[in-house]
């Protein structure tokens, strides 16, 4: 049944639904901006009833209008051109092209806990490896949840372990589902960049049904395809006058001289179901959310030139990983009241399944000593899965305060799994398959943990005006021991215009299972390294001993101010300390660069690896709490709504973020490694440098009969990082301010019916290149880094703009 639905989404059926009001009129998915502050929320409060404005800590809801008004139909998207503090990846070395990830306050993925309907979401198999500001990534994939599910999101942005468990330290998602019983709509989106490629095509619906007046059904479906695009350079190594010489087949590789099609966007289909059910059954309310997604992704790697397989590819190759993923999550629970306790019992199960494998392809001993290579691989396979189960209870008492004590507390147990299947046989013959070798009979593995935890919250205003709330919560892991956390939050509103609130708490971040136990072989034409688990024999060998958790300390402080009605501003000042950061390393180099350790050497012996011996360097990577980090801010969110009569109605918006991460304390290389670094000077500005100092938005949302106009102006301040060739010479790459504009125009005919068209990023602008001295050092030196334009830390992306249109029917 599930193939037969996700066969029909391919076939162009879509959707995303929109319930009808009472004259058959369809509701507006474009909430009015005080709509957003006045909606009731869950996150971040144990409390019932209490609305976004009222908050104690810093919260932002986001509505489905907002979600869909984003032109590009993925939510990765839709949250970061919305939050300032959320910065989306705009290309991934490796598998983590296939995977794009996303992270709030310049901190990293890991750090932002997910949930839908409030129970926590799995997590990917696939981990970001490869340097740069979102190594290390093994987060939630948002994008495996349809925008068309969605009825709204709340995001906290404080750090929240105390009441949510590891992960929490920048902040929460919560991905509330719909839930309405009938109406829907169907919607079909079209687009692509307008310099080139990125050819997108979504289809989605959504459908309420009410089996009985005490049940809901609500499902939705989406299916997405997204084209390749090229964003880079003249490869050095195909206009070699050298090269040319010995291999005059070059001038014949597809696209010469633009041979090398790394720089752009992968490929993908990916296919997606949700549903949200649940009915009252004699005062208990049983419910179940269910999603499921099918994607099947390529990403180009560096041109291979002839001279590696010339009876194979005697134009060169252009290889491509593969990538075939299955995701799932399932949640059912129970809830009511018992003797005047409200509880909610629940379990939830999720689990990423991610199939490898390269495209066009070989691999060069296995020709060598056979005569033969397949050109197609199965490199191996990522497996994670989570279960959760829950059991919260909560209470509201009357002691004579200014409203009641709510007393809340709960257990939890979790599971959790990670695993690595080897490649076939072929893929991982000696060196392996070209661009991406399988992964190796040491690589493969499975592992698994537990944890079990138990919290309290206590909420309440002793006197009016004054709300108070106090978390604790202790956790017990099976592979490195127990965690205790706590939470105070308080809000004092003065005059019903002006209110003054503020958090201070402690968080803690568990190393996910693909940190501790990744174990891979990276590859490109001139250089190859061993990902080394943290917890190997092999990775003992160069002083590393697995990984201890995150530990962190969160500050907060803000204002909340109604200046006028229907207007309200709020603003807050954070700091984050987090001790025992898990950060990846560059490369590590044991033989070919001018600084080696023979530690590495005996490392990768031990770890049964087998490199290449075309590339002129090698070396390792792997994961370590390398240093200890300071990340300050301010946020600040102003929405006012105003009707100018027969001219319309218009909500205004503005918000920003001031950020700054700071690395406080760098923890020594092991001695083995010396005198190379764990965290050398580019890992440090990737922390420090890469994401904007400055993110501001600012909002104009019209509509007047039929029409509505969305208009948003983004700032984006400066940013850098630096690059190197061999670890001795560094060269910084700047981004200046960015100013980006996204303008959508929306018509509604014959009352369910409306047409949009819109851009993101509308004057198509793009940002600064690569440090040109870097470019030009890696020309000299025919290496594939000279084919990068833009920087892979771009806060817009590296495509330019995206131009698109969108129908949607109601009904």
């Amino acid at each position: 049944m599930t193939q037969a639905v996700l066969l029909a989404l391919q076939a162009g059926v879509a959707v995303s639904a929109i319930a009808a009001d009472g004259d058959g009129a369809p509701v507006t998915p474009t909430a009015a901006v005080a709509d957003n502050v006045e909606a009731v929320i869950v996150t971040g409060t144990r409390r019932s009833g209490l609305k976004a404005v009222d908050s104690a800590s810093p919260i932002q809801v986001l509505d489905s209008g907002s979600l869909e008004r984003t032109g590009q139909p993925d939510l990765i998207q839709a949250l970061a051109q919305n939050l300032p503090s959320f910065t989306a990846q705009a290309f991934g070395g490796d598998t983590a092209n296939l995977t794009l990830s996303a992270r709030l306050r310049g901190l990293s993925p890991n750090d932002t806990l997910v949930l839908v309907n409030g129970k926590r979401r799995h997590t990917t198999a696939n981990l970001a490896v490869l340097a740069g500001p979102f190594q290390g990534g093994a987060a939630t994939d948002l994008n495996f949840i349809p925008v068309s599910a969605i009825d709204h999101v709340e995001v906290l942005q404080d750090g929240a372990a105390a009441q949510y468990g590891t992960d929490a330290i920048a902040g929460v998602i919560n991905i509330i589902l719909k839930k309405d019983s009938s109406g829907g709509s169907l919607t079909g989106t079209g687009g692509a960049y307008i310099d080139q490629g990125g050819k997108t095509g979504d289809g989605s619906f959504n459908i309420g049904f009410e089996p009985t007046d005490k049940a809901y059904i609500n499902v939705s479906g989406e299916h997405k395809y997204h084209g390749h695009s090229d964003r880079g350079d003249i490869d050095p190594r195909v206009t070699s006058a050298a090269n040319l010489a010995s291999m005059p087949n070059l001038t014949k590789a597809d696209g010469y001289p633009y041979a090398n099609h790394i720089s752009g966007d992968a490929a993908y289909h990916i296919s997606l179901l949700a549903l949200n059910a649940g009915i009252d059954v004699g005062g208990v309310e049983l419910y179940t959310t269910a999603t499921y997604g099918e994607k099947k992704a390529q990403s180009f790697e560096n041109y291979r030139v002839p001279s590696r397989l010339p009876k194979v590819y005697p134009n060169g190759f252009n290889p491509l990983e593969a990538m075939d993923e299955k995701d799932f999550g399932f949640t059912a629970g129970a809830k009511g009241v018992l003797a005047d306790w409200n509880w909610d019992l629940s379990s939830t199960y999720g689990k990423d399944k991610a199939d490898i494998g390269v495209v066009n392809s070989g691999n060069i001993s296995l020709f060598n000593d056979t005569g033969a290579t397949p050109t197609q691989f199965h490199a191996g396979t990522f497996t994670a899965s989570q279960w959760t189960t829950s059991l919260d209870v909560s209470h509201e008492y009357n002691v004579g305060w200014a409203s009641p004590l709510s007393v809340a507390g709960g257990l939890e147990f979790r599971r959790d799994t990670y695993e690595i299947g080897a490649g076939d046989p072929a893929s991982r013959y000696k060196e392996g398959s070209q661009s991406y070798p399988g992964f190796s009979l040491t690589d493969a593995g499975s592992h698994s943990r537990n944890n079990k935890s138990v919290y309290i919250d206590i909420a309440g205003s002793p006197i009016a005006n004054l709300k108070l709330d106090a978390a604790a919560r202790y956790e017990d892991y099976s592979d490195f021991g127990s965690a205790k956390v706590g939470k105070l939050t308080g809000r004092y509103d003065f005059t019903p215009a002006f209110a003054l609130r503020g958090t201070v708490s402690n968080g803690f971040r568990a190393p996910t299972m693909a940190e501790q136990y990744y174990s891979a072989t990276n590859v490109s034409p001139t250089q190859a390294s061993v990902q080394l688990a943290p917890n190997s024999p092999a990775a003992a060998l160069v002083g590393i001993n697995g990984l201890k958790p995150e530990k962190s300390q969160n500050y907060s402080i803000g204002l909340v101010l109604h200046p006028v009605p229907k207007a309200t501003v709020t603003i807050d000042a954070y700091s984050i300390n987090i001790h025992d950061r898990i950060i990846g390393s560059g490369t590590v180099f044991g033989s070919g660069n001018a600084v080696n350790a023979p530690a590495v050497v005996a490392a990768i012996k031990a770890n049964g690896n087998v490199l290449d011996p075309t590339v002129t360097k090698t070396g390792i990577s792997i994961f370590s709490n390398a240093a200890n980090t300071k990340d300050q801010g301010i946020e600040a969110v102003y929405s006012y709504a105003s009707n100018f009569d027969e001219l319309g109605k218009v909500d205004w918006s503005a918000s920003a973020n001031l950020n700054k991460v700071e690395v406080t304390k760098i923890n020594q290389a092991p001695s083995q490694l010396l005198p190379q670094k764990l965290l050398d000077q580019a890992a440090i500005a990737s922390l420090e440098k890469s994401s904007p100092k400055m993110r501001i938005n600012l909002g104009a949302l019209w509509k007047k009969g039929s029409w509505t106009v969305n208009l948003r102006e983004s700032v984006y301040g400066p940013s850098s990082s630096y690059s190197s060739l061999d670890n001795v010479t560094y060269y910084e790459t700047k981004i200046d301010t960015l100013f980006t504009t996204d303008l959508e125009v929306s018509y509604r005919w014959m009352k369910s019916v409306t047409f949009s068209l819109g851009a993101n990023n509308l004057f198509n602008k793009y940002p600064d290149k690569m440090n040109q001295a870097y470019v030009t050092a890696a020309r000299a030196a025919l290496n594939t880094a000279a084919v990068t334009q833009y920087p892979s830390f771009s806060p817009i992306g590296i495509n330019g703009g995206y131009y698109y249109g969108r129908v949607n029917y109601t009904f």
